[in-house]
């Protein structure tokens, strides 16, 4: 059997993988990208139809690469950064075989290096590079059961609203997936309940600035504070209808109906937890500190940005918000579909090696695994709040084709003295 050998094999041909690539390339490194499906897959089918980019076209891009079609303000519907993705591939000549599947990969005995098997094949790699990205199996909390007679789909497998069955839609999830799912629901005359759990809730803009300029100057793409660092919880901004601040309390004046945690479901009733005002403030918290930091950022550095007063308004509360909800009887308010948007999690059953924590989780540090010659790439506070994001994952991918550079000059490395 001839088996096929590489420097660095790089498995996965998303935003992660196709910025790998790019420095390996710069580097000199001999590579291979392999991608189960096509370039930027999940951009064309792991998403809803009106999805758009979280942030604008002139941030949400690597950059060496404009967008030449979309304003720089605009966010870049799903389908245009799929060809961003390809565009950028192409530009780079990156070596990338599509509807290649990595099936397994283990450490070979008695040499350096790993064995990997693929649908294609089997290829003798000394690195490998998981750019696999954070969204790998679709997260379903087992609450509702399976055949309690409602219909129940992962976000990533909504499309739009035509194709879910007559009926109120509950959607369960407060992030960016779950408010614009709403929302779009809603829009689209169906009765919706919207399911919130704790979130980070900031402007989309403020001062003629977007969140995202903001988490730049403000230093929270890094991270770097004094103060100690919050649990990861759902990220509530979106790009959706050109860009608005998510507001919940918006969301229930317009008849959304919001509800607290899905907590247990018994007898075709949904129980929600009592959390709801705990989770609305909280993310007033953090909406009304970004203002904070954005004023003090523009008194101390004397920018020329305009006030925007209206920004520190607060809504009154809607009845469902006010006096929430505990119980749901789905039945009763006719509920014939459930979405859930509670996100993914890791799938690394493939990758058979040393490189796992207790709980299964990667091991690793910025990326450089506990195993010598794996590493992890886009994957959510990889280095730092960027690392999931577009931006993000470029400047990652720098760090560790540098490593594994310096990994192959010392494996180089001979004395004159060494045999052979």
């Amino acid at each position: 059997m001839t088996i096929e050998k590489i420097d660095t094999l790089v498995v996965g041909a998303g935003q992660s993988g196709i910025a790998m690539s790019e420095h390996l390339t710069a580097l000199g490194v001999p590579h291979l990208v392999l991608e189960r499906n096509r370039v930027a897959e999940q951009w064309r089918t792991g998403r809803w139809d009106s999805l758009v980019a979280n942030g604008p076209a002139w941030h949400d891009r690597f950059p060496n690469m404009e967008f030449d079609d979309v304003a720089p303000d605009v966010f870049p519907p799903k389908d245009r950064m799929a060809r961003y993705f390809e565009d950028y591939a192409r530009m780079i000549d990156a070596p990338i075989r599509t509807n290649v599947e990595v099936k397994r990969v283990i450490r070979n005995t008695g040499r350096p290096g790993f064995l990997v098997s693929t649908s294609q094949g089997v290829i003798e790699a000394q690195r490998i590079v998981a750019a696999t990205g954070p969204f790998q199996v679709p997260n379903v909390p087992r609450i509702v059961p399976e055949d309690s007679g409602i219909a129940q789909i992962h976000s990533s497998a909504y499309r739009n609203p035509g194709q879910l069955a007559e009926g109120a839609v509950l959607v369960v999830g407060g992030g960016a997936s779950g408010s614009q799912i709403a929302e779009e629901l809603h829009r689209a005359g169906r009765r919706v309940f919207l399911s919130v759990g704790e979130h980070y809730r900031p402007p989309r803009s403020y001062r003629q600035r977007d969140y995202v300029w903001w988490l730049g100057v403000l230093g929270k793409w890094d991270e770097i504070t004094t103060t100690p660092k919050k649990k990861h919880v759902a990220f509530a901004v979106s790009g959706y209808d050109g860009g608005k601040t998510i507001d919940f309390r918006r969301f229930g004046h317009a008849g959304i109906t919001i509800l607290g945690s899905a907590e247990s479901f018994r007898d075709g009733v949904l129980k929600l937890a009592p959390d709801l005002a705990a989770n609305i403030a909280e993310g007033d918290r953090a909406y009304l500190d970004v203002l904070r930091e954005a004023d003090a950022y523009v008194e101390r550095n004397g920018v020329d940005l305009p006030p925007e007063p209206e920004a520190w308004d607060i809504a009154s509360d809607p009845d469902c918000i006010a006096d929430p909800i505990l119980e749901l009887d789905l039945k009763a308010q006719n509920v014939t579909t459930i979405i859930w948007a509670t996100g993914f999690r890791f799938d690394f059953g493939w990758l058979e090696v040393d490189a796992f924590d207790a709980q299964g989780m990667p091991f690793h540090k910025r990326g450089i695994s506990a195993e010598t010659g794996i590493y992890f790439l886009g994957l959510p506070e990889l280095t730092n709040r960027a690392s999931s994001f577009i931006y993000g994952c470029w400047y990652d991918a720098k760090y560790i084709a540098t490593h594994i550079v310096v990994q192959r000059n010392y494996v180089a490395y001979r004395r004159a003295s060494d045999p052979g």
